[in-house]
């Protein structure tokens, strides 16, 4: 059983950053391609970013975040910058193991204009 531990988050004001990062159980956590995604109230969750062989960005996150590998402590990070109003929502991570998704159990990230 593979379980997605999520820390970071929180309140922040337009302009500032944020890291977010998920921590599993397990090193194939760290070969298998992780994701992370937000759901904005009454607003359906969508894909941000991707760590596998190589990352790609939402074009609304594009050039203000950075998604990163930790091997050492089976860790995924997303560093967010320049943070936007439009940026508030509730970001999970997400991998697919042989099959079966696992989802973090969700982190807010609050941004005041």
């Amino acid at each position: 059983q593979v379980q997605l531990v999520q820390s970071g988050g929180g309140l922040v004001q337009a302009g500032g950053s944020l890291r977010l990062s998920c921590a599993a159980s397990g090193s194939i956590f760290n070969i298998n391609a992780v994701t992370w995604h937000r759901q904005a109230p009454g607003k359906q969750r969508e894909w941000v970013a991707k760590v596998g062989g190589s990352t790609s960005y939402a074009d609304s996150v594009k050039g203000r975040a950075t998604i990163s590998r930790d091997v050492a402590k089976n860790t995924v990070h997303l560093q967010m910058n320049s943070l936007k109003p439009e940026d508030t929502a509730v970001y999970y991570c997400y991998t697919n193991i042989y099959g079966t998704g696992y989802w973090g159990q969700g982190t807010q990230v609050t941004v005041s204009s």
